[in-house]
């Protein structure tokens, strides 16, 4: 079976849950509850999102979230804020280093957390675009946006860690 792309504004989105949507394309065809993923998590935030149905089952790929209609995309960007919740660290307040653990006390925008470390080289990961991805030990994501707007104790904390 051939793969279903949705190219710019030949349907209209429908939020249907927190996490789920409706498809209904221009020419009478309709695809319900579906949830919208990420086939690139970390560098495709909004390129190929897939729709996949309660079984599981890809349903149908949005190439590019940008050119859908501008209600259809705030319904995708919404969902996929949802599922994909990552607080966001705003300050670094400390790094310590105990035994080969890293512990970070750090400010974000769901509150105040700590949390430690296994291994600087593979837990924290500076991106291309000036995001830095944070791994926990428990498994936990979190996400500095852009580490050139840190202040200037965070930046310092940060950089030792790169």
């Amino acid at each position: 079976m051939a793969r279903l792309y949705i190219d710019g504004d030949e349907v209209r989105i429908t939020r249907r849950d927190l996490c789920t949507v409706d498809v209904e394309f221009y020419g009478g065809k309709t695809i319900e509850n579906l949830e919208p993923r990420r086939l690139f998590p970390v560098s495709g935030l909004s390129k190929y999102i897939t729709l996949i149905d309660e079984k599981g089952k890809e349903q149908a790929i949005i190439r590019n979230v940008d050119t859908l209609m501008s209600e259809s995309k705030k319904v995708i960007e919404a969902c996929l804020r949802e599922y994909y919740l990552i607080p966001r660290i705003t300050r670094i307040l400390e790094v310590t280093d105990k035994f080969g653990l890293l512990k970070w006390a750090v400010e974000t925008d769901r509150g105040n957390q700590t949390f430690e470390i296994r291994n600087r080289h593979s837990d924290i990961k500076l991106l291309y675009d000036g995001r830095v991805l944070v791994r926990d030990t428990s498994d936990n994501r979190y996400e500095i946006p852009n580490y050139k707007q840190l202040d200037k104790h965070s930046l310092m904390l940060l950089s030792s860690e790169l």
